[in-house]
């Protein structure tokens, strides 16, 4: 959150503390200071450079060890995201899996295109094989929990998305640049389609 929005936080009498942070750079709060943490449409910000400075991969272990840190043992973090492609969502799991977190993926609604959501369900300092994770939401019973992606897993989600140089990847790129501020040429009809094999 900005600062302007903390401060009608404030002003309208939130119950807690406020703090103007940023999560690239880890949390300093002391060690053990929360039972749980929920994050809603935060992390996959961490997986974009808006400065020179900034790193992906430092700040995503920032994040994590420091999240890891100020967790209690038995700890719960519950963190919804949109990750905008299988590389970034890879990227996330396996940056809190090696900051010692347990757990997994799970996803709501996984075959719908607008309903789909992702929470990373995150354990500090328990042994995952005690602990089951929570069912995702759908309308087709056997959906559920998925837990850290494989390789497998992770190739085939490339394939359903269309994967690089898709239409889809191409105008997610050009929105992207339309946000840095560069100069990106509209979308037509022919944006991102194939053309034929020459012979």
């Amino acid at each position: 959150m900005s600062k302007d929005m903390l401060d009608v936080g404030v002003q309208r009498g939130v119950d807690g503390d406020c703090i103007v942070s940023d999560m690239g750079q880890g949390f300093g709060f002391r060690p053990g200071s929360f039972d749980g943490v929920v994050s809603v449409s935060a992390i996959q910000w961490l997986c974009y450079s808006m400065k020179k400075s900034h790193h992906i991969g430092q700040r995503l272990m920032a994040f994590f060890t420091s999240l890891y840190r100020c967790l209690k043992r038995g700890g719960r973090a519950a963190l919804q995201f949109y990750p905008e492609n299988p590389e970034q969502l890879e990227l996330i799991t396996s940056t809190a899996l090696r900051c010692g977190f347990g757990g997994g993926l799970v996803v709501d609604f996984p075959n719908s295109t607008k309903a789909k959501k992702y929470f990373l369900v995150l354990f500090s300092g328990v042994d995952t094989t005690q602990v089951q994770l929570p069912k995702g939401l759908d309308s087709v019973a056997d959906s559920g929990n998925v837990h850290v992606s494989t390789r497998k897993r992770m190739a085939q989600a490339k394939d359903r998305s269309g994967g690089v140089k898709s239409r889809s990847w191409i105008r997610a790129k050009k929105d992207r640049q339309r946000k840095q501020g560069k100069d990106v040429r509209k979308d037509t009809k022919y944006t991102g389609r194939k053309r034929s094999d020459r012979f």
